[in-house]
């Protein structure tokens, strides 16, 4: 390789936050000289860079390997580490994969929804978002955790209130609200983790932890952060923020953050769960058992029958989104390897089925003016590509065979035969069911309610309409091709369950 080659690969981990965090305030600049057009393609070429980035590493890492990346050249734990193994650089391929993706197919859905004049500033603060979310899934420092969940949680209040809708306003106002309170949380657990072991270097945290792991300061900290987090990630009944924040925010919008930022809030979960407090059992019990299991549990009914009552396609998903996020949660809650590789092959499979649902939504938007199911009779009529890619998405979401939402299920359902929980896998083919009644009363009205009279919509524009038949795509082939997702779920498992480092 040459040499110049080789010392830019070696930057990567530093390069994958870097980029988009400096293409930031050059497209501030851009707003400022009132270069409106170039903002578009500058976000969507950064967010390739970190694609390819993010693919590069995940490569670097297959098969159990570890990146350790010294900020600035100081050791740690003195210094700042950034630390990638397989479970990070999918996180790291997901966020910009999915980035990327949706900046393609928004471009149209934007110009429509947010005036031209803040165009830059919309894309400046959507590279922000995406910076935080990465450095989420990269940095070893503790309170880098803290800083980058600030950077990403900041930025997705701008682009949710960026909507024209006077909703989106209050919807990001509650959102601000209630991340303010979870980051607080977080922070305050960091510190009293950091009061009692010196350190905020999570691989030095975990070996110091030990001779303090008894005591009441571990112990409130474990509770301070899996508080937080859980409203970072909007675990039931902590989820009052997401439904009108992905309702009321721009299409693009939507799409983006259902699929990647409560993904990442529940990475760092598993870093501060299995790799500081793993060490700690009382602590670890508390999490799992008592905690995670009967609230995931309670996330999965709540949010899908909320589901069932919606009359709006996008709070339909919203309310989806609820339940999944308690698929996820309830698969690391098991701790065991089939519990935690469904856990986290469903972080995978859920972002590709979310992302395919939110932007067929968005291209109706786009069409229609809005997500209402009155509006959206007949729509297998008129916008025959969008209306299928929609109803793969929801046989996904349902975990249909040959689906990549049928791979999480099952992983999740042995994990429950496993731990002797066969009740908790009844409860699973349960859920499932109430999945089919919401996405049914779509299909429905798309396939089987005559189209309003004189109603001629035709489809999406061409990209727009491409992106979304793409991802719609992955939900059957992540769920007939799983070499990547469980492959790299089960090697993370492994990793966690071992009290390996991430």
């Amino acid at each position: 390789m040459n040499p110049l080659l080789a010392n830019i690969v070696g930057h990567f981990p530093i390069l994958q936050v870097v980029v988009p965090l400096v293409s930031a305030p050059l497209l501030s600049l851009l707003a400022f000289l009132r270069i409106r057009g170039l903002a578009w393609i500058v976000a969507t070429l950064v967010s390739l860079i970190t694609t390819v980035i993010a693919a590069s590493l995940l490569a670097s890492v297959w098969g159990g390997k570890v990146i350790s990346y010294e900020v600035g050249g100081w050791a740690a734990p003195w210094g700042i580490e950034y630390r990638i193994d397989t479970l990070g650089a999918l996180l790291l391929l997901i966020v910009a994969s999915i980035s990327t993706v949706t900046l393609v197919y928004g471009r149209s859905s934007v110009l429509q929804e947010i005036p031209e004049d803040r165009h830059p500033l919309f894309y400046t603060a959507w590279m922000l978002c995406v910076a935080g979310l990465l450095g989420m899934a990269v940095t070893g420092d503790a309170f880098n955790v803290f800083v980058f969940l600030e950077i990403s949680s900041l930025s997705s209040y701008v682009l949710i209130a960026a909507g024209k809708r006077r909703e989106s306003l209050t919807a990001a106002y509650r959102y601000l609200i209630l991340g303010t309170i979870g980051a607080t949380f977080f922070l305050i657990g960091v510190g009293l983790v950091y009061m009692m072991t010196g350190t905020l270097n999570i691989a030095d945290m975990a070996e110091k932890i030990v001779a303090v792991r008894d005591t009441r300061a571990i112990k409130a900290a474990a509770a301070f952060l899996t508080v937080g987090l859980a409203l970072k990630f909007a675990l039931f009944p902590l989820h009052l923020w997401l439904p009108g924040a992905y309702t009321f925010a721009p299409s693009t919008v939507s799409a983006f953050l259902a699929a990647t930022a409560t993904k990442v809030s529940i990475y760092v979960l598993l870093r501060f769960d299995f790799i500081i407090f793993g060490q700690a059992t009382p602590v670890a019990g508390l999490h799992f058992s008592q905690f995670l299991m009967p609230l995931s549990l309670a996330a999965i009914f709540a949010g899908s029958i909320a589901a069932v009552f919606q009359t709006n396609l996008k709070r339909l998903l919203a309310y989806s989104s609820v339940a999944q996020i308690g698929y996820i949660v309830l698969g690391i809650s098991f701790a065991n390897e089939d519990g935690l590789t469904g856990g986290i092959v469903h972080m995978f499979n859920h972002a590709a089925t979310k992302g395919a649902l939110f932007m067929a939504v968005g291209a109706m938007v786009y069409r229609l003016g809005s997500a209402e199911l009155h509006d959206l009779r007949g729509l297998g009529r008129r916008m025959p590509l969008t209306a299928f890619s929609f109803f793969l998405g929801g046989i996904s979401l349902i975990g249909v065979p040959f689906t990549a939402g049928f791979i999480s299920k099952w992983y999740l359902i042995s994990a429950a035969l496993d731990d002797g929980n066969w009740p908790i896998a009844v409860l699973l083919l349960l859920s499932s069911l109430i999945a089919v009644i919401y996405i049914w009363r779509v299909i429905e009205v798309f396939y089987f309610t005559p189209p309003p009279d004189g109603a001629k919509t035709r489809e999406a524009p061409a990209v727009m309409l491409a992106m979304v038949v793409l991802m719609a795509a992955a939900t059957v082939y992540f769920g007939l091709d799983t070499r990547l997702s469980v492959g790299a779920a089960n090697e993370a498992a492994r990793i966690l369950l071992s009290g390996g480092l991430l």
